[in-house]
């Protein structure tokens, strides 16, 4: 067996831009390197991690020259914690980046006519802007640099908080999160505080062991607080000991679930909340219009943007009151509500039967008899049967999934032939691909990206096509 092939490592390479993935890109003799951890305007020695045969990956080994772009981080936690990778880098130029990442992705992939694209929306607010958090517990919490050297005695392993970036296994034990408003530090602190108090055992991620597995807070525009603690196995006097704590500790929670996990994955979709104590959901407003939010429902995690992104997509469907709407990944029917009350009909189409029924609910709370909402494959479902059964779509609004509309979804959308299609993305590459398929019978005629996720690389677009002329 022969020995490992030694990485290079580049001496005083200037970063020069930002790529895919939020990664930084350097050359290297005409080859490019994805560099994390480091920002245009910097020079730094790149160790490189991975070779391929067209580019390179990298970390900085050491700076030689810091960007000016750069700005002081306001975390503790920014350097471990995955959860805001920009936060050095200044909101204005975020934005600037995460228009490039739309007009690079639409010029490569999509290669159709394109009118300008419009300046980012940005977020309304750029901290304590996410409605909901996922906190994970850990027997052996990642332990920073100077704790290395406190003895043993002195340290606590235990601790709840976030995944280091690419280390399924490893915990950052967070102490203040700029993510999501209060009461949400409060309460991850005095739960991790009561735990570690009264002896209970925080899950071990690689053996699978413990008790305290995961904790859910989601909070509303409306100031309701839904917490939900998964546990990994039942211990109705743990359980009950844990939960009446919380509910005594925070009288103003709306809402108190747990749910028991003891699979080896931690996804909640397949597991049934087991409501304690309040109601079985939060409240959450927009326009006047009001969504029951439960412990499994998907809503937009940027509540305040998402309104504003809501708000874009009824202006580019110029709906005048007679139109037939198809809303294609409706999720619980968030964009579907919102546009009812000024078209005709909405059909609204989902894979998950739980959300279907969400939307549902929803829409009778909002006293909206002008919507459907159907559950299944969208690419089973979209066809000529439905459109026989409900009619052709004037207008087509579709937000899919990061890995964008599979392509039998996108000739039956062809077939359709509404005249308006709204295209809301959280991927500008898939979203790019599709739209390549689409200008078959299609042009873009506005594209606006909008910012949901402030420091982070993330960034949602929202196209509008429209029919060309017969």
């Amino acid at each position: 067996m022969g020995k490992k092939k030694r990485l290079p490592v580049y001496e005083e390479v200037p970063i020069l831009d930002i790529g895919a993935g939020g990664k930084s890109i350097a050359r290297v003799n005409d080859r490019v390197i994805f560099v994390t951890k480091a920002l245009p305007g910097d020079v730094v020695d790149i160790k490189i991690t991975r070779k391929k045969q067209s580019y390179m990956e990298g970390l900085p080994l050491r700076f030689h020259e810091y960007s000016e772009k750069r700005v002081k981080p306001f975390c503790k936690h920014f350097d471990l914690c995955g959860g805001c990778k920009w936060q050095d880098l200044p909101y204005t130029e975020q934005l600037k980046y995460k228009k490039q990442q739309v007009t690079d992705n639409l010029e490569r992939i999509a290669k159709v006519d394109l009118p300008p694209v419009r300046a980012i929306l940005p977020s309304p607010d750029t901290r304590y802007y996410r409605n909901k958090m996922e906190f994970t517990f850990s027997n052996i919490r990642w332990l920073r640099k100077e704790e290395m050297d406190v003895p043993d005695e002195d340290k606590e392993p235990r601790g709840l908080g976030l995944h280091i970036p690419g280390r399924w296994d490893k915990i950052v034990d967070i102490q203040h999160c700029y993510l999501q408003k209060e009461p949400s530090n409060d309460i991850r602190l005095a739960v991790k505080d009561f735990a570690i108090r009264n002896g209970y055992s925080f899950f071990d991620l690689r053996k699978h062991e413990g008790f305290l597995r995961n904790l859910i807070i989601r909070t509303s525009t409306t100031d309701e607080v839904m917490v939900i603690l998964i546990f990994a196995f039942d211990d109705p006097l743990a359980r009950e000991s844990i939960l009446d704590y919380l509910m005594e500790k925070f009288p103003e929670l709306t809402s108190l679930f747990y749910m028991i996990n003891p699979k080896a994955n931690d996804s909640i979709f397949d597991l049934e909340p087991v409501l304690y104590s309040g109601r079985a959901y939060i409240y959450e407003e927009m326009e006047g219009l009001k969504f029951m939010v439960g412990p499994k429902s998907f809503y937009q995690t940027n509540s305040r943007q998402a309104c504003e992104l809501y708000k874009l997509v009824r202006r580019y469907a110029g709906l005048q009151g007679g139109e037939r709407v198809y809303d294609l990944y409706t999720g619980t029917g968030t964009i579907a509500s919102f546009l009812a009350p000024h078209c005709k009909h909405v059909v609204g189409i989902e894979s998950v039967k739980e959300a279907i029924d969400d939307a549902r609910q929803n829409a009778e709370f909002n006293r909206l008899s002008n919507t459907t909402f159907i559950p299944g494959d969208m690419k089973e479902l979209l066809n000529e049967e439905m459109f026989s059964q409900y009619g052709y779509p004037q207008v087509l609004v579709t937000d899919p999934p990061r890995a964008g509309m599979h392509k039998e979804v996108v000739a039956n959308i062809l077939r359709a032939e509404p005249q308006k299609i709204v295209y809301v993305s959280c991927n500008p590459a898939t979203q790019a691909r599709d739209i390549h398929l689409l200008n078959e019978k299609y042009r873009v005629m506005e594209v606006q990206p909008v910012d949901m996720f402030p420091h982070t690389y993330h960034v949602e677009n929202v196209v509008l096509l429209d029919k060309y002329a017969s």
